[in-house]
């Protein structure tokens, strides 16, 4: 049956009011404080979403809440509290650092920009009924997700959309799919690990880990691991290195199926039995540090080359604030946007826009 809508009241319009732009930078999400009680609200709303889980609804229910929600909370809360700041969450701090930045870049040209959270908080509904209330009327939904797959970049369009399912005017939405393979992008990787290399010296091999998803996703048609090594040949080439200088892997596996390969801890486990003494490693597919960052490869996967007899291990940061990269979302933005008329119309038009709607019977 078709879903019939329940439209949410619409905020108040005035004929003659300027037409605004805005960008939504949206991120997963995190939750709130590194507590098990935190832990089980995010991971509800997170693992809820059958975007992230492709089993039968019915059976997953009953795992997720019998089993994982019960068992998982605590565990979670400790890795957060390891990688906790005084501002919170490495993930919101950075993801927040990163949309003012690009507000500054583009609020002189009258374009707003807010950060949403695909789970926890700021939601993006919420964020979406702000912006309409300020009279919004178009919106480029950047995802901080370089590489698309359908358990994060599709899931934010999700919400969009069943948000634009209660909403009577809907403003006009463009979305940006990918940048994978975004020149600016890439070039802010490179500038990002070559600044690392000046200052920490180069290890032996560099190895590239991206999130993984699960392997059935891939013959399902999700382009995910075929844009991960896109981004990985591009950047190795901007970085000027051989086939035999990186690796391409995959971390954070999650559950018993089969996730996109090779993995990334017993990957390094076997490069140390190889007779490799050091690595550097990098995360291209995270924009900013976070718990996967963070915790797992800073943290356990150095643990796991150093205990097989790696001697040198170097974790090199996400983008997070880099200017290179600012201006890489800054191009990204500008590319999506264009032909949008960015700045408000003068006083004199939108007053003219008025007074011709009254003369014709409006009455606001």
């Amino acid at each position: 049956m078709p879903i019939e809508p329940r439209f949410v009241q619409e905020p108040t319009y005035t004929h003659g009011q300027p037409s605004r732009t805005a960008i939504v930078y949206c991120n997963l999400g995190t939750p709130d404080a590194p507590t098990a009680s935190a832990l089980r609200r995010y991971l509800a709303e997170f693992l809820s979403d059958p975007r992230v889980v492709e089993i039968p609804r019915f059976l997953w229910l009953i795992i997720l809440h019998g089993i994982i929600l019960r068992v998982r909370p605590a565990k979670s809360a400790l890795k957060y509290a390891s990688i906790w700041t005084p501002e919170g969450s490495p993930l919101k701090v950075w993801s927040q650092r990163q949309a003012d930045a690009l507000h500054e870049v583009w609020k002189s040209r009258g374009v707003q920009v807010r950060l949403a959270m695909r789970y926890g908080s700021p939601a993006l509904p919420q964020v979406l009924d702000e912006l309409k209330r300020e009279g919004v009327d178009r919106v480029l939904v950047v995802p901080a997700y370089p590489q698309y797959s359908a358990t994060t970049t599709a899931s934010v369009f999700d919400a969009v959309y069943t948000w634009g399912l209660r909403t009577r005017r809907v403003p006009e939405f463009r979305f940006v799919n990918n940048y994978h393979d975004h020149p600016s992008y890439i070039a802010a990787l490179a500038d990002n690990i070559q600044r690392h290399w000046a200052n920490h010296g180069r290890k032996e091999l560099l190895v590239m880990s991206f999130h993984g998803v699960p392997a059935r996703t891939l013959k399902l048609g999700d382009p995910y691991h075929c844009e991960c090594h896109k981004t990985a040949r591009l950047l190795a080439q901007a970085l000027g290195l051989s086939k035999e200088q990186y690796k391409v892997c995959f971390q954070s596996r999650f559950g018993k199926a089969k996730w996109l390969e090779p993995y990334t801890e017993p990957t390094v486990r076997e490069l140390a039995h190889q007779g490799v003494k050091s690595i550097d490693i990098v995360c291209p597919g995270f924009v900013g540090d976070c718990l996967e960052t963070l915790e797992e490869i800073a943290m356990e996967v150095q643990e796991a080359f150093l205990e097989e007899g790696g001697q040198a291990y170097s974790y090199i940061p996400c983008l997070n604030d880099n200017p290179l990269w600012i201006e890489a979302l800054e191009n990204l933005s500008a590319s999506h946007m264009s032909g949008w008329p960015l700045q408000p119309a003068s006083a004199q038009e939108a007053q003219a826009s008025r007074e011709a709607a009254l003369a014709m019977g409006a009455e606001i």
